[in-house]
């Protein structure tokens, strides 16, 4: 196999590729800022007793965060597919940095919680999208690999969540946090005016001057126009089940259930348990920026292998790593190696729930490929609302040390369900070639 230059220096537009995955990687650092700052500030929250807030009532707070996500992601793809992917991605990054400004001012936990549910949205809303874009403008036989380095600014944005948290809360306020989360507002206009719209929507929808002007401007191919279009929102739907692409389509789904129920469950109690295991807020803190910094790497490592070998296959890997590494956290451990640990279950933990998205995003066609990732991941939302909520109800009834132990079992499932999407998958590519034999002949 020759070797190649850097995906975003390949075919299908290099230019046009570093500027949507630049604007999408902006976008999505500020969706990771908003999401992982509640968690972040939690730990502070609780001690203090702000709003006389207590353990089950965080957890709550977490899961309505989640529960916006869960209706943003739901709603997205059916709307991108419609209205176009760039304005949805302006509209929610626009939500969510208002909706950080609710939290700001909140006065009440009814008031916080709204903040929170409407950001969710917005958030949930963004992912999806901005990952079809990416895929819409990745060069050929690397989706993989620039979706992971899409999911990186996830985790850039989790990193910085904690140093804004460790900055602002003790001279300044929790509430400081919140407001740092409403300048991505100023990143809207940019966002609206240098990001161009999806070539396969466009085309589409009818719209072929836009796309042969777009694609000229940057020397790309317009794709060929689809019989029937883009569909409505059911027909795409529909789409997900037709044949036995159903069977498939459920794998996914409930693995990506236990998948976000692990991520959102660690991303918003990991600083929480590891206080209550001993270590100083900063410490605590600390250890959110090696897990996201583990993060970013295994974007990296993950998006590269699931080129050579398979989305699914690593997927199904790095779940069980994830699952012993989340496992050993309940076990207290020397300083040092607990940082080994939180770092490596990092790495494998963000990238394998990732690696759903983009199997899912890489086999879908262009015109569904935003309702197939926005329900994929709009199903797996049911597990991250779940999982703030386990994790506050385990620490509130004095289990913390359980709440690794029931993260790790979820991840142990997605291991299976996207095992077993994999082996389908195999089995179904060698069918498909035996066809291709016998039709040669």
């Amino acid at each position: 196999m020759s070797s190649s230059p850097s995906p975003l220096l390949s075919a299908r537009g290099s230019r046009l590729a570093l500027l949507v995955v630049g604007l999408c990687w902006l976008a999505v650092l500020f969706d990771g800022l908003d999401m992982f700052i509640y968690g972040s500030v939690l730990p502070h929250l609780l001690e203090t007793r702000t709003f006389g807030l207590t353990a089950d009532q965080a957890g709550d707070l977490g899961s309505y965060a989640t529960f916006g996500m869960l209706v943003g992601a739901l709603v997205a793809g059916t709307i991108a597919d419609r209205i176009g992917r760039k304005n949805l991605m302006v509209s929610c990054v626009t939500l969510f940095s208002l909706a950080s400004g609710v939290c700001a001012l909140a006065d009440s936990v009814t008031v916080f919680g709204l903040g929170r549910t409407l950001a969710g949205v917005g958030l949930g809303g963004l992912l999806p999208t901005a990952i079809s874009m990416v895929s819409d403008y990745a060069p050929r036989g690397r989706g993989a690999i620039v979706i992971g380095l899409l999911m990186t600014a996830h985790h850039a944005g989790g990193i910085l969540s904690a140093y804004v948290a460790k900055w602002l809360i003790d001279p300044v306020g929790w509430r400081a946090a919140f407001w740092v989360c409403v300048l991505p507002l100023l990143f809207a206009p940019v966002l609206a005016k240098l990001l161009p719209e999806s070539l396969s929507f466009l085309v589409a929808k009818g719209r072929g001057e836009e796309a042969r002007a777009l694609a000229e401007r940057y020397d790309v191919e317009v794709p060929a126009a689809r019989t029937g279009g883009a569909g409505d929102r059911w027909t795409n739907l529909a789409n997900l089940f037709r044949g036995n692409e159903w069977i498939q389509t459920l794998l996914y789904w409930v693995a990506s259930f236990g998948g976000l129920l692990l991520v959102y469950g660690v991303a918003t109690w990991l600083p929480t348990l590891m206080r209550a295991e001993g270590y100083a807020l900063g410490s605590a803190l600390s250890f959110v920026v090696v897990f996201n910094l583990g993060g970013i790497v295994g974007m990296l490592v993950a998006g590269r292998a699931a080129d050579c070998f398979g989305a699914p296959r690593i997927s199904a890997l790095w779940f069980a790593l994830t699952a012993a590494g989340v496992f050993l956290l309940s076990i207290h451990m020397d300083m040092t190696v607990t940082m080994i640990v939180v770092f490596f279950t990092g790495v494998f933990l963000n990238s394998a729930q990732t690696m759903i998205y983009a199997t899912v995003s890489i086999r879908s066609d262009a015109d569904n490929r935003a309702t197939a990732v926005g329900w994929t991941s709009g199903m797996g939302r049911f597990g991250a609302v779940f999982g703030p909520w386990l994790g506050g109800q385990l620490l509130a009834s004095g289990n913390g040390d359980w709440g690794f132990t029931a993260f790790a079992i979820a991840g142990l499932s997605s291991m299976v369900f996207i095992g077993i999407a994999a082996l389908r998958s195999s089995r179904q590519t060698a069918t498909d070639s035996e066809r291709e034999l016998v039709a040669a002949h």
